[in-house]
């Protein structure tokens, strides 16, 4: 199963992104807690190079937790601090807010020194489906970015006011224009941050069986019902529709609906918290 992407409302969002960073004071960079290195578009160091900017490792409840410490102490070690943040934790928001306005003080205390109270405004970007406007939507505790668990609901700008002096520019989801690692695709894909439609979610399904299998054979064999885990990926797929009872007219097995509850039970942390990659690892 190869994996490319790159339409052409990607470029169109590259170039949004650079008109828009002339208005912005800091980028906060999201990336996926369970994947931070797979999630991390490369093209972001470049594109904000001239901007002081804010990590955060989002979906951290969906992660191990003991991985995601290591992801912290991995970036640090870089001199880069990397929150880890999660949408249902009330904690992590005032943490966020603040490491935004940290990374924004040299330019308020410039502004103030000329007799100006400034707005600190900030980008939030990221790849599809890593939960920037959920993001937002935390900080602000409403629903003021439209937000969604399937790549590219974000379609344009959305600025969202947190307070007088504190505005969040949602953007859209922006993947590189090309990934030579497969490995790295296939974890994008596990997550739902590439659309199923350049795909084989059945494929896929059996990627992330085989991985689960190797990784979490407990979680695999309870959540699918399963008694046992020693045939290959098919049967594997196959008996869970059968322990579920997902039929097609005639009586076969749903193959292609026992693939999907897999890839979904997955992205919604059904299975437990999981991540995809530690530190020192490939990709």
């Amino acid at each position: 199963m190869t994996i490319q992407w790159y339409p052409g409302h990607m470029a169109k969002t590259r170039r949004m992104l650079a008109e828009q960073l002339k208005a912005v004071d800091v980028v906060v960079l999201l990336v996926d807690a369970r994947a931070p290195l797979a999630s991390a578009n490369p093209d972001f160091d470049e594109l904000f190079a001239q901007k002081p900017r804010v990590l955060i490792l989002n979906k951290a409840d969906l992660a191990d937790p003991p991985v995601t410490r290591a992801w912290a102490e991995h970036f640090a070690a870089s001199g880069i601090h990397a929150l880890p943040f999660s949408a249902g934790a009330q904690k992590g928001v005032k943490p966020a807010i603040d490491a935004v306005n940290a990374a924004a003080a040299p330019v308020v205390v410039r502004a103030k020194a000329r007799g100006i109270k400034k707005v600190v405004r900030a980008m939030v970007a990221g790849i599809p489906n890593v939960g920037k406007s959920t993001f937002v939507n935390r900080l602000k505790g409403s629903a003021a970015a439209k937000a969604g668990d399937t790549p590219g609901v974000t379609r344009g700008r959305q600025w969202i006011r947190l307070s007088p002096y504190l505005e969040f520019l949602d953007t859209p989801g922006m993947l590189w224009p090309k990934l030579e690692d497969q490995e790295a695709a296939r974890i994008l894909a596990f997550l739902g941050s590439i659309r199923s439609e350049v795909t084989d979610e059945y494929a896929l399904a059996k990627a992330l069986a085989a991985f689960l299998r190797r990784e979490r054979p407990q979680a695999l064999r309870e959540r699918l019902k399963l008694n046992r885990l020693d045939e290959d990926d098919d049967v594997l797929i196959e008996n869970a529709c059968r322990a579920r009872g997902w039929r097609q007219q005639g009586g076969g097995m749903d193959l292609m609906r026992g693939a999907q509850v897999l890839l979904d039970e997955f992205r919604a942390g059904k299975m437990g918290r999981i991540s995809l990659q530690a530190p020192g690892e490939p990709s």
